[in-house]
């Protein structure tokens, strides 16, 4: 009791001399080496490998430095903050990391993925942790969990805050159990949480509560916005990040399509991306559920869920709608592919693929900053909708039947979304940009903003032949008098079309990060057995990706080894 009694005063002397939140975070750290010795395994920075603070999963995948990845982010966002804030409202960013989830009340636990903002910021693979960040000097701090010598038994070594402070590049780390005792120490004027709401979900994000939290003045106004709008603007290495998952994604998708059969399961495809993702490039995860749909299928939009899981054979004559993406430290691909099963397109199939093709070329074609996606949602609906009126699908103006919301039985969901650590990546609607539409079809755009640079966006026009939207059309007069009957009964069996690109938006234009097959002449080669790209080699031979991914090299601290 007497010892502890000393180390409490000896802490609090420290604290009354200290001018520093980081003095005082090792005066916390020293005051309890004696009671954490027994649990804590020895580590010191300068004991850890030079690339300790790399993310990466072994050779043939991509070595991400966190100093390089995250200090530049955390930089942007410090920027970001103390030119929205007055200098007496540049306190503390403080966030809470995710926590592991039980599978309902089970003792198993879902895996862990580290919550977005959190991982956007520090990079953490571990659960429990809670992150600062000084707004007024931009340096870093982590608060770590006190693990119980149990842990050492069932999970691995218990490692201590040497081995954190510098596998994550961060200015210091304590425990989490001294966070308020350190962050008085900084005499903040405020300690900033994130609260908001998720304008895709719906769902909103509650400031996170801790012990000690009513000495403190706490702000919740700011850092949701400015944070979000960060996440937006993607960095340099968060682009060579999105190009690895995209080379990825793309290079499983030609395997798909290469091993694509008549009387394969739906999931046996989607089974080979999986592998393939995992085993050629160390990911782990994937981005969202995987589409795996055929034939009638394709026109379920978000089939693969729960009660439709990728269970149907795949028939010969059949079209395939196969949209799945790969993650990789958190940032994942979000890529769709349409092609026969049988490697051959029908003439019906040809000309439904064919307009959404011109559709999705188009609109990359046509993306710049400044550019609105509304717009761009019109524009895709205006070359789908005159490639179904060129076959004979429909009849009369174009125009008309935009106006009169014909795109949106066809093309119910919004053009794309932006992208990044989430599949529908935050900021997509908020203060100061256009709110979200009413009409048919734009109503499911995930923005609605003017297009900028350093946007990645997904580019995913479709056609669907889907009953529950086209059969009450058919006798509305407002919509009936564009839809020619007896031509679309043919099509209502074959589900869907969907192309989808991940583009990042430059200074002067875009650029495509995903490459697969795209016209009809190469998605029947490459399903005939030729090589993709069409170089007379294949792009990546099996289980390499060095040097194979254009505009990763000369990103400081990415590289693929």
């Amino acid at each position: 009791m007497r010892s502890a009694l000393r180390q409490q005063r000896k802490l609090i002397r420290c604290l009354h001399s200290s001018r520093s939140i980081f003095d005082v975070t090792r005066a916390c750290i020293a005051s309890r080496v004696r009671r954490s010795a027994s649990t804590v395994a020895a580590s010191t920075s300068s004991t850890m490998a030079d690339d300790q603070c790399c993310f990466y999963m072994g050779p043939g995948t991509l070595k991400i430095d966190r100093r390089a990845f995250h200090g530049p982010i955390r930089q942007g966002v410090v920027q970001r903050m103390q030119a929205a804030l007055p200098e007496e409202k540049r306190g503390i960013i403080l966030l809470k990391g995710g926590d592991v989830q039980p599978v309902y009340a089970t003792d198993g636990e879902m895996l862990f993925r580290q919550e977005a903002y959190f991982h956007y910021l520090f990079g953490v693979n571990e659960d429990g942790f809670w992150g600062a960040v000084d707004v007024r000097d931009g340096r870093s701090l982590l608060f770590m969990p006190r693990l119980p010598a149990s842990y050492g038994v069932w999970m691995g070594v218990i490692q201590g805050p040497d081995y954190y402070k510098a596998k994550y590049a961060v200015d210091e780390v304590a425990y989490a159990d001294d966070m308020a005792v350190v962050l008085a120490a900084a005499r903040a004027p405020c300690v900033h949480l994130l609260a908001g709401t998720n304008t895709d979900s719906g769902i909103e994000v509650q400031p996170p509560s801790f012990e000690g939290s009513e000495g403190f003045m706490l702000e919740t106004t700011a850092l949701f916005r400015q944070l979000t709008e960060a996440r937006v603007h993607k960095t340099a290495g968060e682009v060579a990040l999105m190009k690895y998952v995209n080379h990825l994604g793309s290079r499983a998708h030609v395997a798909m399509m290469q091993g694509c059969q008549p009387g394969m399961m739906e999931y046996q495809a989607e089974s080979t991306f999986r592998h393939f993702t995992y085993s050629r490039g160390g990911c782990r995860n994937q981005g969202y559920t995987c589409i795996a749909a055929s034939g009638s299928n394709g026109a379920v939009l978000h089939y693969g869920h729960g009660g439709a899981p990728n269970d149907k054979p795949m028939r010969d004559g059949d079209l395939v709608l196969f949209d799945m993406g790969c993650e990789y430290y958190r940032y994942g691909s979000d890529i769709t592919c349409s092609w026969p099963v049988n490697g051959k397109f029908t003439a019906q199939q040809a000309l439904l693929y064919n307009a959404v093709l011109d559709a999705h070329l188009s609109v990359i074609a046509a993306i710049a900053p400044g550019v609105s996606w509304p717009d761009m949602h019109t524009l895709a609906y205006r070359k789908i909708l005159g490639g179904l009126a060129a076959g004979g699908l429909l009849q009369g103006d174009v125009e008309e039947m935009i106006a009169a919301e014909v795109g949106g039985l066809f093309m119910p969901h919004g053009l794309g979304h932006l992208i990044g650590i989430d599949t529908h990546d935050v900021g997509g609607y908020g203060e100061g940009f256009p709110d979200r539409s009413k009409r048919p079809g734009y109503k499911s755009l995930r923005t609605a903003r003017h297009l900028e640079a350093g946007m990645i966006v997904t580019v995913e026009p479709g056609c669907y032949f889907n009953p529950v939207l086209l059969l009450p059309a058919l006798e509305d007069p407002v919509h009936g008098k564009f839809l020619v009957k007896e031509a679309l009964a043919p099509f209502m069996a074959m589900g869907g079309v969907r192309l989808e690109d991940n583009v990042v938006v430059t200074e002067s234009g875009s650029l495509s990060l995903t490459d697969v097959p795209r016209t009809v002449e190469e998605i029947e080669a490459v399903m005939a057995g030729a090589h993709w790209p069409f170089s007379g080699v294949r792009a990546t031979p099996v289980g390499d990706t060095k040097n194979s991914i254009a505009g990763v090299a000369g990103v400081p601290g990415i590289a693929v080894v």
